[in-house]
């Protein structure tokens, strides 16, 4: 909140209106109009794709790991010898390059940048993700992102003066049915026990 009032009250950044970015070009040379929306696609998937796969790896490496038992207990990762302080650093870090590089994205894609952008609306919606991903799987969080745009786009479309309460009710339904994400449906399927 204390950004969002900043940025709106600090002119030299357009105000309340924000401001709108140059034309986008791939390594200096200008794309053509029709096929903008498709190149920025593709780099985009790709790079999300990319990032995706780095993320997969530092999970399964031995930082990765001390984090999971930081979740579970700080205070016997510190009796082992890990650093909670260091690791929680470098995952703030990491979490702050992906959210610029999704930023940048975004502002691309669209043109224009406002401050809404850092309203805490949007910091909520990051919120619902976790809340649909878990913590299991890398994949889990791109699914549920595009689940909880569909849900979005779908209740504003066919309940357009109430789309938040079935957007809650959506994930009110999710955390009682699983309340570990939709990660937990693939990691509870493999780690299941022979009958």
């Amino acid at each position: 909140m204390v950004g969002y009032g900043i940025l709106v009250k600090t002119e030299s950044l357009g105000g309340s209106d924000g401001f709108n970015l140059g034309r986008v070009t791939l390594f200096g040379q200008n794309l053509a109009d029709a096929w903008v929306g498709y190149v920025l696609y593709a780099m985009f998937a790709c790079l999300a794709c990319v990032m995706a796969y780095i993320c997969r790896i530092y999970f399964d490496s031995t930082r990765g790991l001390i984090t999971q038992a930081i979740r579970e207990n700080e205070l016997r990762v510190e009796y082992l010898g890990g650093s909670v302080r260091h690791t929680m650093a470098i995952n703030f870090l990491i979490a702050a390059f992906l959210g610029g590089c999704g930023g940048a994205m975004a502002v691309m894609a669209l043109g224009h940048i406002d401050p809404t952008f850092s309203y805490w609306t949007t910091s909520g919606e990051f919120v619902f993700v976790a809340i649909l991903a878990g913590t299991q799987s890398v994949v889990a969080i791109m699914l549920s992102s595009l689940i909880l745009e569909a849900v979005r786009s779908f209740s504003s479309a066919y309940f357009p003066n109430t789309w938040q309460l079935s957007l809650g009710i959506f994930l009110l339904v999710v955390i009682r049915f699983l309340p570990h994400g939709l990660g937990s449906l693939w990691t509870r399927s493999t780690t299941k026990e022979p009958s």
